[in-house]
């Protein structure tokens, strides 16, 4: 007779879903939500258990276990614009998480599952669907949005594309970024204008400081991309408007690189 271990069970599947809801968050490229993952995390967990209970072996049929996959992901992505995709996602993630364990077991028999080896297949199903929806999200076409920004009583207006590829955000709150280009953000700047033609980071904010109105308005974030890594200037607007829908998290980071064909931002 097997025997199951309840605190084992419960850890393994609280650290399983936290890791699945979090891939499934970046691969949606959303602002990362910790606490509510970890919230739905507990859920499934608390699940997992129950299943194993005297009494509730019913909550291992196929449609509880899928209702219960959709709750995880309501209590998770609730919030977000796109909360039945990114659900869809966490359960796609959580089915090649499976798969992934079930291949392992026919190549290596009796497999027992462990920290060590989930986070492994974890990585294994997150890299398959990363390939895949990289490769998806690099065949759609961009949409074209208007964005209108608001700053110390200023106002801009430009073009700009949404990519499901851009994933930066704040480290500090978690918050998404824009990316938009000089020339588009220059009217909000007024007589600091200038500021904006400075290529280095770094000199740009010492530039800032000059300014009283610019105090504590701008720092830094980190990149990464295909062309390389470094360091934006961003800032946080004081209104914020894409498809004439009201944005209050989002930042606005600064960057040449940003405009192109028709466009003077990336979303």
């Amino acid at each position: 007779m097997e025997i199951i271990y309840i605190d084992q069970l419960f850890l393994t599947n609280l650290l399983a879903d936290y890791l699945l809801l979090l891939c499934a968050a970046r691969l949606c490229c959303l602002h990362l939500k910790r606490l509510r993952y970890f919230l739905a995390a507990l859920l499934g967990a608390g699940y997992a258990v129950g299943v194993f209970l005297p009494g509730f072996s019913f909550l291992a049929a196929p449609g509880w276990k899928l209702a219960f996959g959709l709750l995880l992901g309501l209590i998770a992505y609730g919030r977000e614009r796109r909360a039945l995709a990114c659900t869809g996602v966490f359960l796609v993630l959580s089915a090649a998480l499976g798969g992934a364990l079930w291949a392992l077991d026919l190549s290596f028999g009796g497999i027992r599952l462990d920290s060590k080896l989930l986070v492994l297949s974890f990585l294994l199903a997150y890299g398959a669907l990363r390939l895949v929806f990289g490769a998806a999200a690099g065949r759609s076409d961009k949409q074209k949005l208007s964005v209108q920004i608001q700053l110390l009583g200023r106002s801009c207006a430009f073009t700009a594309i949404a990519d499901s590829g851009n994933c930066l955000s704040d480290p500090l709150t978690g918050a998404a970024v824009a990316v938009a280009c000089p020339h588009a953000l220059s009217p909000l700047f007024g007589p600091a204008g200038a500021l904006l033609e400075i290529q280095d980071p770094v000199e740009l904010l010492s530039a800032a400081s000059a300014y009283p109105e610019l105090k504590g308005r701008l720092r830094l974030v980190s990149f990464s991309a295909l062309g390389g890594s470094g360091m934006l200037p961003v800032f946080r607007p004081d209104r914020l408007l894409i498809e004439g829908r009201e944005d209050g998290e989002r930042l606005i980071a600064i960057s040449p690189q940003a405009a192109g064909p028709g466009f003077e931002g990336i979303v």
